[in-house]
């Protein structure tokens, strides 16, 4: 059954397009993943759907009574346009907000994470208050037909929302978000700003929408949070549409997918990586249908060439010159959807200097104690890391690991223990929340700055992470978005010369193409790299070994992400049986020459020998053996002309 059909749907900015001609059907269980470029319109989409702005054209229609959670990107805490929180509850039957709990739109400081959670469910709340006002009435002897109706349809609404339970799901929900029972009495103003995004997307899922609208929800979860938030979604029932870059997860989630574009959008019916194949193949499809219809131009072109100055064949020729402005149309729609679905979308300018040659151990702790306030981290810790190895640092959150880079860098005192970096290494860091950036000055500035690059130089390099223009490059460093931060921090990174990367979740706010950009990068790198992150895919490709917080020990698994899942269900340990051998890829056979092909090949050798002869009859007219004969290939080669027609008609219908 279908919850929500978009029809033609037109979103302007300033009277520019965002998107248009967006048409898509999402039912119970579906979840349709938005794909795009930054900029083509997910988030606006989103809340489109949620009701926080308008559209300038189509329509969107509901189920009757479909109840919309909308998780975003903006933490509760944030100012908000309208008076709305990150989770918006709609009463589709009636187009109308339902009445807002207070604390339920823009979230006070004060409210705990329990009441916030479960203002996601105001409808339901408000249901709760309706049953037991008539069982009250009821009780006191109200046993008429209006309130016996009144109570069976709170009843239906309360069950259509999860019934009695639904508050039982609310708190699953904040425990499979990584929240202790001990935070659920806690101030929101209490939080960081990461748990807050958390605290968020568990109100988004308390109330049990019929329609769950999704944006960036992996955004700091950790492994453990990323895998119970993949099965709840896929045992959910209800519609979900979501935007995420976190390829495993759009794996494990997605089944269909809605790529907005410029001009349209393009529904595909199947899972993440379908998509993209389908898209390869599309791509592949299209390019080949450009080299075809270039094809066939050029034999109509020849075609031309060749009679239309001749009385006999000039109708004809004027019929190919009207069949090929056909053809050139149809090429160049083919070419433009070749580059529309191969161009790179502008992704961030990976390209780290050759760095210089460390000493053979790069990073020694031993015997580490380590300790945040109360709370104690690790304890007689070892770890070595040697040149050129890539080692990926994994965890739950509050384990540790952005302390312990913090100890290595010198920025947290350890418990007992030692931390010593090798000879001649040069440390690159980027931290979480972009630290390393200095606290004045321009964007430019800070790139010279730290890079010792001139300033042309380095307005290049800003260039390739996405700092375009004078005015950008002379913002303040202060003025920077979130994402805009971490950004630079890559760019000065990449120009660092560092031979030792220490990188705490550098995929933060990037999208596919980049997070895919900077993955082959660090595969490519020749120094050291010691990776803090929660993005499988980057985790299973780069690092040769994962270094796990385990109980107050960091222990080592050889190879990447999907090794050590592997290793840590095998209850016995046993060794992963060695790959088969690839066998040698069959030789393509070469490809047999078509009938079309055979008789151009004919007609260019008795084009070539008509020309032979022309040029000896041009010498002596009263040879009578080459005027017949030239009558002959004359003969011949209209034979094979009348043949290459309808040859090339078969062709061109098939």
């Amino acid at each position: 059954m279908a919850v929500l059909i978009a029809s033609e749907l037109r979103k302007e900015f300033a009277g520019d397009p965002l998107f248009e001609g967006v048409s898509f059907t999402v039912g119970r269980r579906d979840r349709l993943s938005l794909a795009g470029a930054n900029g083509a319109g997910k988030t606006t989409l989103l809340r489109t759907i949620a009701g926080e702005t308008s559209l300038q054209g189509g329509k969107l229609a509901f189920a009757k009574g479909t109840r919309v959670a909308l998780h975003d990107q903006r933490p509760p805490l944030e100012p908000r346009a309208r008076s709305k929180s990150a989770s918006a509850d709609f009463d589709r039957a009636t187009s109308k907000t339902l009445p807002c709990r207070p604390g339920a739109m823009v979230a006070d400081y004060d409210v705990t994470l329990r009441d916030y959670a479960l203002s996601g469910a105001r409808d339901l709340l408000a249901v709760e208050d309706e049953l037991r006002a008539l069982e009250q009435a009821m009780a006191d002897g109200a046993h008429d037909d209006a309130t016996l109706r009144r109570y069976a349809e709170a009843q239906a609404r309360l069950e259509h929302g999860g019934g009695w339970a639904w508050r039982d799901h609310a708190s699953a929900a904040v425990r499979g978000l990584g929240f202790a029972d001990a935070d659920l009495d806690r101030p929101l103003g209490t939080f960081s700003g990461g748990e807050l995004t958390r605290a968020s997307l568990a109100r988004a899922l308390s109330g049990g929408p019929d329609l769950l609208l999704l944006d960036e929800p992996t955004n700091h979860l950790d492994v453990r949070n990323l895998e119970w938030l993949e099965r709840e979604l896929e045992t959910l029932d209800a519609a979900v549409i979501l935007v995420a870059h976190d390829r495993w997860f759009l794996e494990a989630v997605t089944t269909s997918v809605l790529e907005l574009a410029p001009g349209g959008a393009h529904y595909f019916a199947g899972p993440w990586h379908e998509w993209r194949q389908e898209k390869a193949v599309r791509a592949a499809a299209a390019g080949r249908t450009a080299d075809r219809v270039s094809e066939d131009i050029t034999r109509l072109e020849r075609f031309v060439e060749r009679f239309r100055y001749k009385k006999s064949k000039a109708k004809q020729a004027q019929a190919k010159l009207t069949q090929i402005a056909r053809l050139e149309k149809e090429r160049s729609a083919a070419r433009q959807e070749v580059a529309s679905l191969t161009t790179k979308r502008r992704s961030l300018g990976f390209d780290f200097l050759d760095p210089p040659r460390s000493g053979r151990v790069v990073l020694e702790a031993h015997d580490v104690g380590l300790a945040a306030g109360d709370k104690e981290l690790l304890e007689g810790a070892e770890l070595v890391v040697e040149r050129g190895e890539k080692v990926g640092l994994v965890g739950p959150n509050g384990a540790g690991k952005t302390t312990l880079l913090a100890a290595l860098l010198g920025g947290h005192a350890l418990g007992h223990g030692s931390i010593r970096l090798g000879h001649g290494v040069v440390l690159g860091y980027f931290s979480q929340h972009a630290l390393e950036l200095p606290a004045t000055g321009s964007v430019l500035d800070a790139t010279v700055a730290a890079t010792g690059l001139a300033r042309p130089k380095a307005q290049t390099l800003l260039g390739r992470f996405l700092f375009s223009g004078w005015e950008t490059h002379e913002r303040a460093v202060t003025a920077l978005s979130g994402g805009e931060r971490r950004r630079l921090g890559l760019a000065l990174l990449v120009a660092s010369g560092a031979n030792f990367l220490v990188l705490d979740e550098p995929t933060n706010h990037l999208d596919v193409d980049s997070r895919e950009a900077l993955e082959a990068a660090l595969e490519a790198f020749p120094g050291t790299v010691l990776l803090v992150s929660h993005d499988r895919a980057l985790l299973d490709a780069v690092p040769g070994r994962i270094v796990a917080f385990e109980g107050l020990a960091l222990r080592s698994y050889e190879g990447g992400w999907a090794d050590l899942e592997r290793e840590r269900s095998s209850a016995d340990d046993v060794a992963t049986p060695p790959k088969p051998a690839r066998a040698a890829k069959p030789r393509p056979a070469k490809r047999a020459p078509s009938e079309l092909e055979l008789i151009e090949g004919e007609i260019a050798g008795v084009e070539a020998r008509i020309a032979e002869l022309e040029r000896t009859l041009a010498d002596d007219w009263t040879n009578m053996d080459a005027l017949g004969a030239h009558r002959a290939a004359r003969d011949e080669l209209a034979t094979l002309l009348e043949r290459w027609e309808a040859l090339f008609g078969e062709a061109r219908a098939t």
